[in-house]
């Protein structure tokens, strides 16, 4: 069809709001509407479907959604059938519709329709012919294909540019996922939180289906679930390795993206929320009729016993219901103006993600949703914290970025927010959005000038050792205002985001050909070194120097002022194949092989990376809570912190703008601010460490006093086996031949 008189007759035009004409294709009605459920006028909050037994005794649930414009909203509900009944919710209270419906119990599964105007100009995209997912649901039972029935529009529409103008009447129900009312009755009582200060924290970022899929001692049917994360020989590996907490990626129940699913692929990582309570239920072993919220909290339990904490991926900066072109699941068609960033041209989004749309968090319905979403996996799912997934976009007031903005000002506030730990990723797409160093206190960051220059400095790519020297001490450059502390400062090298660990040391450029997009997606900012040759090699000098360099990047990561984050399978040699963008790969590519560990060399490397975590925990001058002074505080002139040249000598103002690639740290154990619980002051071991990333053997003159008399090696980078280095000694003032790209952690002895 192209001609208007083809479009009128297979559609038939519809009157809107604003005299304009929009075109809306029919398809055949039932013969008869669906039965109808009698409902009682219930309550308008909490929002959401919440079972309880009424005052007369009868079992029932409650729904309540907030449909700002909405003319009228349908409760559908399905039986074992998929038959649908619907329930009119007749009470409106500021603007939340509300009904309470009696026999219906936990495990009903149900979807909304909401009516209104189709007017996509002024941003008005009602259409009761499409399911809606309630944004409250606890649980989604289904999985999210995106057929044609789906789109609030034609999608197939032959004029592209104005395909969303035109409504879809053809039903959705059959295709989309339900909510399931669930029943909440954990109190929580039996469970520890760990409390892990953020100064002490170690945090390691994991998939919950990549990082279990392929291990050998989680039973089969367990594989890629919670359920699998909370057993022993998952447990056990993170214990052994010493983390504090693990980060999840988004458990947000989510959907996948169209051009995915065109290629038969699916979206890995998850960062395509649609549901901001329900856990994904595509990672439960024990069933999707609620099953999942019981199974996810047993996981929190079980690592809350093991002494390490749950933290979050969040996204509530975009949706999957993407642009204008994108389907119809929840939000669009429940208000779309009320729940998304449109342009002056109202028929488009605003779009800081990268994704088609952003969500309004000025308005405050939206911030309603997001904060009491974050509330209820403190509370009632027990986590510890949240990784705020481009959390410039929730800064933003009306354009700008604002660390004045309303979502800001009220996680500040709330007495359960402000008490857990808060991770923002400081930037967006948008105009203005990178803003690392710019969050307020409560708030810790993931610092990629850290990521940068640690990449730069181990594949000699600085100009000096400027950059170095600010990030191996806590960046004060960038967190010591306003009260922040160097914890502020959460340091990675490596994130799902990028090359593994492995693959930055043996690739230089991007390998994303499976992704299916001719390699065009992906960074092409790696900051990479392939040690001469790219990818695998049978030549074993090049591969002993990736296992080098893979030692110097964790030493450094693990021995830097500020919180360490490690990504899943690094201390392992994951690697991805050269893959920096692995969102799509549900595959060996993405998961975790725990055969590694089968390899002396990758062994020896998660071994040496339970040693230094130990280290870190042990020594309180590793994790310090407060900035450096660099200041002497005592007659003999020892500072807390002081840097060397490979002379010997105290760096000054000169040494730091010159060319170099070695650099000594002295951090000094009696200077240590603060006081234990007793009130004691809190005295420490004195360590020097000594980088060097230069490609020849390099002398280095070991300090004399007042710094040391003699030291004590601890780590050394140049060893396979690690066993070998600690003990031997060095009197101070000695010339000491430090190897090629190799640290030296050194301990100040007697």
């Amino acid at each position: 069809m192209s001609s208007a008189a083809e479009q009128e007759a297979v559609a038939g035009p519809q009157a809107t709001g604003n005299g304009r004409r929009a075109a809306a294709v029919n398809s055949a009605r039932p013969a008869a509407p669906p039965p109808t459920v009698p409902a009682r006028p219930g309550a308008p909050t909490p929002l959401g479907a919440r079972f309880r037994v009424g005052p007369d005794g009868v079992a029932g649930t409650n729904f309540a959604l907030w449909a700002g414009g909405a003319e009228g909203v349908e409760l559908c509900l399905f039986d074992e059938a998929g038959k649908e009944s619907r329930v009119r919710l007749a009470e409106l209270t500021h603007e939340i519709w509300h009904a309470f419906v009696p026999g219906v119990l936990p495990g009903q599964r149900y979807g909304y329709r909401v009516h209104g105007r189709w007017d996509p100009w002024t941003g008005a995209r009602w259409n009761p012919a499409k399911l809606l997912l309630d944004p409250y649901a606890r649980a989604v039972d289904g999985d999210f294909g995106l057929p044609p029935e789906v789109y609030g529009h034609v999608r197939d529409w032959p004029q592209q540019h104005v395909a969303d103008t035109v409504r879809d009447d053809r039903d959705s129900a059959p295709y989309v996922p339900k909510g399931v009312v669930v029943h909440d009755d954990d109190d929580w009582a039996d469970d520890h939180r760990p409390k892990t200060p953020w100064a002490d924290s170690v945090i390691y970022e994991l998939h919950v289906k990549g990082f279990t899929r392929l291990h050998p001692d989680i039973p089969g049917e367990l594989r890629g679930t919670y359920a699998g994360l909370a057993h022993p020989a998952a447990i056990e590996h993170l214990v052994r390795l010493g983390v504090t907490a693990v980060e999840l990626l988004p458990v947000h129940q989510f959907a996948h993206e169209d051009h995915l699913l065109r290629r038969g692929l699916r979206n890995y990582w998850g960062y395509n929320s649609v549901g901001y309570f329900a856990p994904h239920a595509g990672y439960a072993a024990s069933g999707t009729r609620g099953q999942q919220v019981g199974e996810f909290k047993r996981m929190v339990r079980a690592l809350h016993a093991a002494g390490i904490e749950v933290i979050l991926d969040v996204v509530y900066n975009h949706t999957a219901e993407a642009g204008e072109l994108g389907p119809t699941l929840s939000l669009k068609g429940i208000d779309n103006r009320g729940y998304y960033r449109l342009q002056d041209d109202a028929r488009r989004y605003a779009d800081y993600t990268g994704c088609g749309n952003t969500l309004h968090v000025v308005q405050p319905q939206v911030l309603r949703l997001i904060t009491d979403s974050l509330r209820y996996w403190v509370t009632e799912m027990g986590v510890d914290g949240f990784r705020f997934d481009l959390a410039a976009a929730l800064a933003r007031s009306m354009h700008d970025v604002d660390m004045l903005s309303p979502f800001l000002a009220v996680i500040a506030q709330d007495p359960v927010l402000r008490r857990v730990k808060l991770i923002a990723e400081p930037w967006d797409v948008g105009s203005g959005g990178y803003q690392v160093g710019a969050f307020p206190p409560l708030w810790t960051e993931w610092n990629d000038r850290y990521r940068d220059a640690v990449r730069d400095f181990w594949r000699h790519a600085l100009p000096d050792v400027r950059e170095m020297g600010y990030r191996l001490s806590g960046s004060s450059d960038l967190y010591a205002w306003g009260g922040r502390r160097p914890y502020a400062s959460v340091n990675f090298i490596t994130a799902h985001d990028g090359f593994t660990l492995r693959d930055l040391v043996s690739y230089e450029r991007k390998h994303n050909e499976a992704n299916g997009e001719g390699n065009r997606d992906g960074t092409h900012d790696n900051r990479a070194w392939n040690c001469g040759a790219e990818g695998e090699t049978d030549d074993e000098g090049v591969r002993a120097l990736r296992r080098r360099q893979l030692r110097n990047l964790l030493t450094t990561l693990l021995l830097s002022t500020g919180v360490p984050m490690l990504v899943a399978g690094d201390e392992l040699g994951r690697t991805q194949r050269g893959n920096n963008n692995a969102y799509c790969q549900d595959n060996e590519i993405g998961w975790v092989d725990w055969g590694l560990l089968r390899e002396p060399g990758w062994k020896a490397l998660s071994e040496l990376t339970s040693r230094l975590i130990a280290l870190r925990h042990r020594h309180p001058v590793l994790r310090r809570r407060a900035f450096f002074s660099g200041r002497a505080q005592t007659a003999d002139g020892l500072r807390d912190l002081a840097w060397f040249t490979s002379r010997g000598t105290e760096m000054t103002e000169q040494d730091w703008y010159a060319p170099a690639a070695t650099l000594g740290m002295y951090l000094s154990g009696r200077d240590i601010p603060g006081r234990d619980e007793r009130g004691a002051p809190i005295v420490d071991d004195s360590f020097l460490a000594v980088l060097h990333a230069g490609e020849e053997p390099e002398r280095f003159m070991l300090p004399g006093p007042p710094w040391a008399e003699r030291y004590e090696v601890v780590v050394d980078t140049s060893l396979e086996e690690q066993a070998r280095a600690p003990g031997v000694e060095h009197p101070a003032g000695a010339e000491i031949t430090m190897p090629a790209r190799a640290v030296l952690l050194l301990r100040v002895a007697g």
